[in-house]
């Protein structure tokens, strides 16, 4: 074989490699691997191995309702085994996002997009509000992003002070919060 055929056989730059044939053994090492590597809630590791699950059957055809029957049964097991728990991710999400100085708005919307139940995410949001209020998280956000009383340069603290309300209306933080936090002497 010449270099020109060998050319010709190798992958172009940036083609995907083909997925594996799907079967019970496999999703559940691809679960296991994800879980070593991500924490997850049940409906994120379940998009994940859908996703799976879907490419293989369009590449090597098979049935998909047999598949996602393999993905409900795996997704029990390792709720049984405590390799997955809402409650115990959405309290490890929800405290890491306040400590960062997020809003109860962004961290209930950041809860729901992970598939964790507004029962749920509201429960852990009201635990994480107990330790850190609104106005800590609203306090450690503008020192983040050099905000009100957090500006390199105090003279234009005056200037800059709608863009910085605004900044943290954006954020998820209420006016009054917003304006107490801006309008705060310099630490």
């Amino acid at each position: 074989m010449d270099e020109a055929e060998r050319a010709q056989e190798r992958k172009p730059k940036g083609a995907q490699k083909r997925p594996r044939k799907v079967s019970p053994r496999y999703l559940e090492n691809a679960a296991l691997h994800y879980l070593k590597r991500y924490a997850a809630s049940v409906s994120q590791l379940k998009r994940v191995l859908i996703r799976r699950v879907d490419r293989s059957v369009r590449v090597h055809g098979g049935e998909r309702a047999e598949a996602l029957g393999w993905v409900d049964a795996l997704v029990d097991k390792l709720i049984r085994n405590g390799l997955i728990n809402d409650s115990a991710y959405a309290g490890m999400k929800a405290h890491a996002l306040r400590a960062s100085g997020r809003s109860s708005r962004v961290i209930a919307q950041k809860l729901r997009m992970k598939g964790v139940s507004a029962e749920l995410a509201q429960q852990k949001l009201a635990e994480v509000t107990a330790e850190l209020s609104e106005e800590d998280a609203a306090r450690i956000w503008a020192r983040k992003k050099r905000l009100g009383p957090f500006r390199r340069d105090a003279r234009t603290r005056e200037e800059n002070r709608q863009r910085d309300l605004a900044a943290l209306a954006r954020a998820g933080f209420s006016f009054g919060i917003a304006k107490k936090i801006i309008d705060a002497a310099p630490e």
